[in-house]
């Protein structure tokens, strides 16, 4: 932190606040990262302080990590205050006025305020800002999605900058907030073995898999009201790809990072239906909220070409939805095949498909990169190899933040590296317009499946990498 800071909370008891916000505060406080901080919760709750306060510990106490150690809690306690919305502006502001004197800190106090509302209160919130005297000194985090198509995310955008600078908003995907995911950015710039191959002359396809085994339960109205891709593809996994396939940032500072990002976008091809399946899980009709014959994919899979000299020619594949075999979170690159006539029949070289580097985006971030090696004894016989890296194994994992947590913090500081601007947004809807005019019809598949059947032909002649052919290595495993 440069400053001291009072983070006002909307929607502070809501799930997002009592599963990673409340604990994720704590969690930098016990870190010594919120010094000088207050934080004021507020929501449509008819509660006060106190009961506030109850609710935050057993938020903790559910979703935090590690022990809740009392003289730490009672230190973070002291930090909170609630107010009501019912009360109003002035009562908003009033809170957050006695915060920062609390604070006795002279000099500016900056403010930072967490949307974590549904979206149609967003810009209500906005408002009640502005009313409340509270936007200037203030940077606010919002919550996907940002907007449902262009027009929305345009005029969406225009009325939050009538009253905050874009300087001042954080659009955040927790994607991106992960280790591994910023670990794609070492991995590709800082090293002499892979910098130089990072194109199409040497890179088949490339696929970003993320399968949920959950349903949609208590979820529905917000569903049908987005489906999978305006929920995960618009604003998780494009995100992922434009790291995956950005040009080198003349520095890693937030500005030269989302440049590069804006030029992936805008050199995507438009997203055409054909190279779309959409796939709803049966069961999903029926559920409360949800119309009899729903149209609301709960399930996505497409093709997306980027057209420029580095990609030229290379498809990525994403996959993302719900009820599905597993829960993952993968980024797959398949390099190209070389002349494989040199070995003999019967070798196996080139059976087990092509190399693969692989990044596994989970709280345990981790790599693999596959290979073919000689099976030791007679004769030139192939088998599949991989080489494995875990963050968690390594000395300084302890010191890792979760993401919220580092998104919390890098919009303390004012850094947009890890977060979403209007330009981006807006460029990734106007890609989206010959899909979102005209969806294919949506297929259905069955429950703990792995999307319908016409997946397979969309990734032809290659196939999905998930479900993978080895499960990753466990290091307290004998004989591994």
């Amino acid at each position: 932190m440069t400053a001291p800071h009072v983070i006002v909370l909307f929607g502070s008891t809501g799930d997002l606040a009592k599963r990673k916000l409340l604990p994720g505060l704590l969690r930098l406080t016990q870190a010594g990262l919120l010094k000088e901080c207050r934080i004021v919760g507020t929501s449509l709750e008819e509660i006060d302080t106190e009961s506030f306060i109850r609710l935050a510990y057993g938020a903790c106490a559910e979703f935090g990590k590690g022990q809740l150690d009392d003289g730490k809690w009672e230190k973070f306690a002291s930090m909170i205050s609630y107010v009501r919305q019912s009360e109003g502006p002035h009562a908003l502001a009033e809170a957050v006025h006695k915060a920062e004197a609390e604070l006795g800190v002279e000099g500016d106090v900056r403010l930072l305020h967490y949307l974590s509302v549904p979206p149609k209160a967003a810009l209500d919130v906005i408002h009640q800002l502005e009313e409340a005297g509270l936007v200037e000194r203030s940077r606010i985090i919002m919550e996907k999605p940002f907007g449902t198509d262009l027009d929305s995310a345009v005029a969406l955008n225009r009325e939050v900058h009538q009253v905050f600078d874009e300087s001042q908003i954080f659009r955040i995907d927790h994607f991106l907030g992960k280790e591994a995911a910023q670990n794609i950015l070492a991995f590709r710039f800082a090293n002499g073995l892979f910098e130089p191959i990072w194109n199409r002359n040497f890179i088949q396809h490339v696929q970003i898999d993320v399968p949920e085994t959950l349903g949609l339960e208590g979820r529905t109205s917000f569903y049908e009201s987005t489906g999978a891709y305006r929920d995960m593809v618009v604003t998780h996994l494009m995100q992922v790809l434009a790291f995956m396939a950005m040009e080198p940032p003349t520095s890693l500072l937030p500005g030269p990072i989302s440049d590069e990002k804006l030029k992936v976008f805008r050199s995507m091809k438009p997203i055409e239906p054909h190279d779309v399946v959409r796939g709803q899980y049966n069961g999903y009709r029926g559920k409360e909220e949800v119309a009899e014959y729903s149209d609301t994919e709960t399930f996505i899979a497409l093709r997306i070409e980027i057209d420029n000299w580095r990609w030229a020619g290379v498809p990525f594949f994403l996959r993302t939805g719900k009820k599905l075999a597993e829960g993952a979170r993968i980024i797959s690159i398949a390099f190209k095949e070389p002349p494989l006539s040199m070995f003999p029949a019967g070798s196996n070289a080139g059976m087990q498909g092509p190399d693969h580097l692989t990044f596994d985006l989970a709280d345990q971030s981790r790599m693999s990169l596959s290979f073919y090696g000689k099976r030791p004894g007679p004769g030139m016989q192939l088998e599949k190899l991989s080489m494995q890296f875990a963050t968690h194994e390594t000395a300084s994992s302890v010191g890792v933040l979760e993401a919220y947590e580092r998104l919390i913090l890098d919009a303390m500081r004012g850094d947009h590296t890890l977060f979403t601007t209007a330009a981006g947004i807006e460029t990734l809807w106007e890609k989206s317009m010959p899909l979102l005019q005209s969806p294919p019809p949506v297929r259905a598949y069955a429950p703990d499946s792995w999307g319908p059947n016409a997946i397979h032909q969309l990734v032809a002649p290659y196939a999905w990498r998930l479900p993978f052919e080895r499960s990753w290595r466990d290091p307290n495993s004998k004989g591994q």
